[in-house]
């Protein structure tokens, strides 16, 4: 087949021409996808590995983005020690803000969609399908001439392009119907909710880290295509393509210049769009945070908030599948920072007692053996981290909701705080640092899978990971699930403790309250 079969097109596509719409959606989609790839760098950095593993263990990663070796002695290297900080000119918004990254992330991912939508809609509803999906197998004869055109640093003759040579199409046709949807459904396995509420989903990928590492070689491809369709419009026949994409018309000589401008006026205001979104948020992060998941809330709420995890009851993961590496975020507390966990360790926490208490008729203090009496569960789950890491764990302790039944709740007690003998990293304005503490809705509290855990992998819970309790929240990632704990009480309102966001993370590391994705 030669390559001038193709001069004669097919019929109807001639007059396809470059409707309004579809250069809008093409502009959009051009914003969208630069916000997508720079947060989702952001996100990357905060964890710079890919495995195909969900135990996440020491050099069982196919690709990673520095030369940090992690030694196989747990704490030595923690998640925290490993995140990396880019600079806002190629991250969104850089400067290590991974919170921020991953809320402009699932803000635009709804816009890029709809948009998405909006596109293969019109394409389908107005016949503009034709400038992409193949008709005939001649198409594949055809694209590998292209490709030995190309090959040859030539380009095929103008006539080929109607709109688009066989090699374009293909590739057209390849990136929106193939890796746009493997993008879109590898895109919800990254939240524990999605995952323990439908743990049969992130199997279709071969497990959570297996769709994130599909979803990174999505993204590659996307950058690969963006680039060479970029150099394609300008390096062949760019007068033609310029007039058709921005002018919606057949060439006109008369029209190249006005062409020209608009295109470079377009790419410097997307551009320019990009480093102001990570530049701006910035400015004043809190402001950013309370408005990027704000605009979010109502379609979590809508979509995740009926997910509770269904791993226990699933048995999702058996004693098998334990992670023999589970990665820590954190280290003990040290003198400076509890000494009175420090005294109680010391003593094998013999004289430790949690404190239940707050807005409750009569506040009650427990031991580990006192709760042990209560209620005991084990489950055996996926703990997600937002950074990306998971790993997979027994634990053994006693729901939340049966030590919440051990007092009485006044009037007005609204949400249910755990609080940390350990302490925050940093606090949001530079004041001294204070108890890492963590807020619940009470649905989130009486969760089956929202646990007070004593025991891991059937020994005790090891100070790295938390003793004598820490908290599980299996919906949620990691930042939810304080370790130390301390007191779990009865409050009136998040907004009225700490920095008012729900949480330490939330306070001081800009997270959403709402932890299910």
């Amino acid at each position: 087949m030669s390559l001038l079969s193709m001069a004669a097109p097919a019929p109807g596509v001639t007059e396809l021409g470059f409707p309004w719409w579809l250069q809008v959606t093409h502009l959009l989609n051009f914003l969208f996808l630069g916000l997508l790839l720079r947060s989702g760098w952001e996100i990357l950095a905060s964890h710079p590995r890919l495995y195909w593993r969900n135990d996440c263990g020491p050099d069982t990663e196919w690709l990673k983005f520095t030369k940090d070796r992690v030694p196989s002695e747990v704490g030595a290297f923690t998640a925290r020690d490993d995140q990396r900080s880019l600079h806002p000119l190629v991250s969104l918004p850089g400067r290590g803000k991974i919170a921020l990254g991953r809320a402009w992330h699932g803000l635009v991912t709804t816009a890029w969609v709809l948009n998405g939508l909006v596109y293969v809609g019109l394409l389908f509803g107005t016949g503009q399908w034709r400038r992409i999906v193949p008709t005939s197998w001649d198409v594949l004869p055809e694209a590998w001439e292209s490709a030995t055109v190309y090959a040859g640093f030539s380009a095929p003759a103008i006539e080929h392009f109607q709109p688009y040579d066989a090699l374009q199409m293909l590739g057209y046709s390849f990136i929106v119907f193939v890796v746009a949807p493997l993008m879109i459904v590898t895109g919800p396995v990254m939240s524990p909710a999605v995952v323990g509420r439908y743990p049969w989903y992130p199997k279709l990928f071969g497990g959570r880290q297996a769709a994130r590492s599909i979803h990174f070689i999505g993204m590659a491809v996307f950058v690969g295509f963006i680039v060479m369709h970029v150099a394609l419009v300008f390096l062949v026949y760019p007068e033609h393509n310029l007039v058709h994409m921005m002018m919606g018309v057949e060439y006109d000589p008369a029209l190249v210049a006005q062409a020209v401008t608009r295109t470079v006026i377009g790419i410097t205001a997307v551009v320019v769009l990009w480093i102001a979104a990570s530049y701006g948020s910035l400015i004043d992060v809190r402001k950013s945070q309370r408005v990027l998941y704000g605009l979010q809330k109502p379609l979590k709420k809508w979509v995740l908030g009926p997910m509770t995890s269904r791993q226990r009851a699933a048995q999702v993961f058996t004693e098998d599948d334990i992670s023999p590496f589970h990665w820590v975020n954190t280290r003990p507390p040290d003198e400076a920072q509890s000494a009175e966990w420090l005294a109680l360790r010391a003593d094998d926490f013999a004289g430790f007692r949690l404190q239940v208490g707050g807005l409750v008729r009569e506040e009650k203090w427990f031991t580990v053996a006192d709760l042990k009496v209560i209620q005991a569960q084990d489950q055996i789950t996926l703990h997600t981290c937002m950074q990306g890491w998971t790993g997979i764990a027994k634990w053994s302790g006693i729901r939340l909701r049966d030590v919440l039944a051990q007092v009485e709740p006044l009037e007005g007690a609204n949400y249910v705080m755990v609080e940390s003998f350990g302490m925050a990293q940093h606090m949001h304005d530079g004041r001294p640092v204070e108890p890492y503490y963590t807020c619940l809705t009470t649905d989130m509290a009486l969760e089956d899978e929202t646990i007070l855990a004593w025991g891991m992998n059937d020994a005790n819970l090891p100070d790295m990971y938390g003793a004598p309790l820490r908290l599980r929240t299996e919906s949620m990632h990691g930042y939810k699930m304080v370790k130390w704990v301390r007191s779990v009480t009865w409050i009136k309102d998040y907004r009225d403790v700490g920095d008012g966001m729900g949480g330490t993370r939330e306070d001081s590391g800009y997270q959403d309250m709402d932890a299910r994705i």
